[in-house]
């Protein structure tokens, strides 16, 4: 059906089976693979190898191009493509919503670029087309290897912008709760408002958001800022960065996934339950602008043992100023 139009298009011939029903989407996926002289690969890491082995190997010709918007299952061997095709990277800085936007606007989000494999000698020429079809060259492409990209990425996401955020808002959290303020509280000064100031980041750099905030916040920055990531963080940070590196971050992720991620599962229940969440759900209700604001089924007014205590000590202090 037409978004637009409510018009029903009819199923090109290439999608339908003998009975005129439509394919599946592995029957699609092989199809594609069969046509198409470049395949692109942009599901999940764990998800690639299998992927390949089963709808993109069997039809990879000499000269065709296989390419992807990360470096993982390249550079960790889940995918080992034969030397006779063009390997490409082109990944988007940017979610694929931000990306569709900036392009209908005549805009471009920037984009990293690399060739691991040039068979027919025209691997880079192919991924600077790719590129511009998604209007990444209107604003620039950097050049890069698999390897850079990949771990600059890895990096990235476990010791700074998941991994590293996530604990140091919990610890926030978790240091105001057990001091005895009340958890919406602590949520709202650790977690809510952690978003105004990463937009201003975002817009600005450091610097930039630095002068949109009051003084006595800028002055605890720049004096408390390296009490809490201190010479030892930093230090963790490089061992990580060695991990990455040397691929055993991937070898335990990859053996995880292939044990049916046990500990995964029961690390992401365990935040499931945290405290944090609960509260946050709760708040977030309460703010309809906010996109998911609908609370779990079995938040309702539920709190922790600690929880509890901690806002019965709260509101002893605050006594006097209730209205």
């Amino acid at each position: 059906m037409g978004k637009d139009t409510d018009t029903y298009y009819p199923i090109p011939p290439m999608w339908q089976q003998a009975d005129g029903m439509p394919l599946s989407c592995e029957e699609k996926i092989k199809v594609m693979n069969q046509n198409y002289q470049e395949i692109r690969q942009l599901a999940q890491d764990m998800l690639q190898g299998e992927i390949y082995r089963t709808a993109v190997a069997p039809h990879l010709k000499a000269g065709k191009a296989l390419g992807f918007s990360h470096g993982f299952a390249i550079l960790y061997g889940l995918v080992k493509p034969p030397k006779h095709v063009d390997v490409i990277l082109v990944a988007p800085k940017g979610p694929g919503s931000l990306l569709r936007s900036q392009y209908l606007e005549g805009k471009g989000v920037p984009a990293l670029l690399a060739v691991h494999q040039d068979a027919t000698g025209q691997a880079k020429r192919l991924a600077l087309a790719w590129a511009k079809g998604i209007g990444s060259t209107r604003a620039g492409t950097l050049q890069t290897t698999f390897r850079e990209e990949t771990e600059t990425d890895n990096f990235g996401e476990q010791a700074v912008l998941c991994g590293g955020v996530s604990a140091l808002i919990k610890a926030g959290f978790e240091t105001l709760v057990e001091a005895g303020y009340q958890p919406e509280l602590a949520y709202f000064e650790c977690l809510h408002e952690l978003k105004l100031i990463t937009d201003m980041i975002w817009a600005g750099g450091i610097q930039g958001m630095r002068k949109r905030v009051s003084d006595t916040a800028k002055w605890g920055d720049v004096s408390l800022g390296p009490r809490v990531i201190d010479a030892h963080v930093k230090d963790t940070m490089r061992q990580m960065l060695r991990e990455i590196q040397s691929g055993e971050f991937a070898k335990r992720w990859i053996a995880e996934h292939e044990a049916g991620r046990p500990n995964f599962t029961r690390l992401m229940q365990q935040d499931d339950e945290h405290l944090i969440e609960r509260t946050g759900a709760s708040l977030r209700a309460m703010m309809p602008w906010i996109g998911d604001s609908r609370p779990p089924a079995a938040v309702g007014r539920r709190r922790t043992a600690a929880g509890g205590r901690a806002r019965r000590r709260a509101g002893s202090r605050q006594g006097s100023v209730r209205a």
